[in-house]
């Protein structure tokens, strides 16, 4: 399994904005709705029927939230990132020394709820400061934290 590559104490490579998040999202939820709807046995609802409801939503959008927690942790625990990750040019590194793959679980699942996503503190989202990662942009020029 590849390791992610810590952080150097002197340079560190430019966090990931807020848009290049959100694109890498939503490739990611569009890849998990097209896997749902086409591999699993999930249909869209037609005009004027109720599709089967958990917790006051469709089972089909607790499916897509399933299949996303499932290939990201896969993609991101193996390689760094997911297909949305990579689009964007973003990888997930690990902030603090745990077991990456719990780390990469823990984030998917916090990321699956959407709302922790929206809400940063000092450029990294909730669902990173909770699994103790950090989004970068690793082809981005570096600076050093004495610049910052």
């Amino acid at each position: 399994m590849p390791t992610t590559p810590a952080p150097s104490p002197t340079a560190t490579p430019a966090d990931a904005t807020l848009l290049r998040r959100f694109g890498g999202f939503v490739v990611d939820w569009v890849v998990s709705a097209v896997v749902t709807f086409t591999v699993l046995p999930f249909d869209l609802a037609q005009p004027g029927e109720t599709p089967p409801m958990v917790l006051g939503l469709p089972t089909s959008s607790w499916a897509v939230a399933g299949v996303y927690v499932v290939l990201s942790t896969l993609l991101v625990s193996l390689t760094g990132s997911s297909l949305g990750h990579r689009l964007m040019g973003l990888q997930v590194w690990q902030v603090r020394p745990q077991p990456f793959p719990l780390q990469v679980l823990l984030r998917s699942v916090l990321a699956a709820l959407v709302l922790p996503a929206l809400f940063t503190a000092g450029g990294r989202s909730l669902h990173d400061l909770a699994a103790g990662t950090r989004i970068v942009r690793p082809g981005a020029p570096a600076t050093t934290r004495a610049d910052a």
